[in-house]
């Protein structure tokens, strides 16, 4: 099989240290390189050919530990993708909202931990959902706003991300809030002030794989063709599902079942992964 390891760092000499590894790696594994081809200032492609991607990925990983890069092993073909699916608190946004939300009604502390631990899967996500929302009731409505102009800010890279993927064709799905749709959970309030409660059913991680499963099949997509983000357990689901599934500054629960994991360069890898150079990154 065609193999392609890509090698993302966050600049070019960081990119020099980390590629001597990983094609030692490609050797280690018994395939000798066919090709090499610079993506960017800090990608890079490896192609080989080997019967099992699993072990190159394993090797690949070992090798470039210590240079802070982020690798992809994957097949090469179907690597551009014809839908995307974004988790958004802490992928495509750079916060979690409730969090932001709690800290305007003085309950940041206590929220927080409790988005933490259904973060990393130790609670249910629909009833830890139910029971934060129930903490920041009474919020008035201006604080939703407010919060949204002060605290909510783009992840670097990610409007690239979406505009150049949509650029080629590709749907851009939001699951949690838009891109070209999106699906999110919505907070019930009287007009003046949150009420406390969220609407039925929550969008949970069922609902995530449902989405992804909906839209492929609706834009007539394989799931080969298809591209999942996600940082938290919630997203498992529908990372493990998609054709490349990319954990980013994850929890363990999701960052060990991902295809592959960002946690150094920003989310213009996922353009890298893909096979796009910079030179054809579309800037929003």
């Amino acid at each position: 099989m065609r193999i392609v390891l890509t090698v993302v760092a966050k600049d070019f000499d960081a990119l020099q240290e980390a590629l001597p590894h990983a094609l030692e790696a490609v050797a280690a594994s018994g395939s000798p390189v066919a090709d090499t081809e610079i993506l960017g200032a800090g990608a890079a492609d490896i192609f080989f050919e080997h019967d099992d991607p699993v072990i190159a990925k394993a090797r690949a990983e070992d090798a470039v530990e210590r240079a802070k890069a982020d690798i992809c092993v994957q097949l090469a073909e179907h690597r551009k993708k014809r839908l995307l699916i974004a988790d958004m608190d802490s992928t495509i946004v750079g916060c979690e909202c409730l969090d932001e939300l709690a800290d305007f009604a003085g309950m940041r502390r206590e929220v927080a931990q409790i988005t933490e631990r259904a973060m990393r899967g130790e609670l249910a996500f629909e009833d830890a959902l139910r029971e934060r929302v129930a903490m920041i009731a009474g919020l008035p409505l201006a604080d939703l706003q407010r919060c949204f102009d002060e605290r909510v800010r783009l992840n670097p890279g990610a409007r690239t991300l979406v505009a150049t993927m949509a650029a080629n064709g590709a749907r851009c799905v939001l699951v949690s809030g838009g891109f070209h749709a999106h699906w999110g959970n919505k907070l019930i309030d009287d007009g003046v002030a949150l009420t406390g409660h969220v609407a039925e059913p929550i969008l949970g991680r069922d609902a995530k794989l449902h989405t992804l499963r909906a839209e492929a099949a609706g834009f007539g997509v394989s799931m080969a063709d298809t591209l999942a983000v996600g940082d938290g357990a919630n997203d498992v689901d529908m990372v493990t599902a998609a054709g490349l599934g990319v954990a980013y500054r994850a929890k363990p629960v999701l960052g060990g079942q991902a295809d592959a994991k960002l946690d150094y360069a920003d989310l213009t890898a996922l353009l890298y992964f893909q096979g796009y150079g910079a030179d054809r990154f579309v800037t929003g």
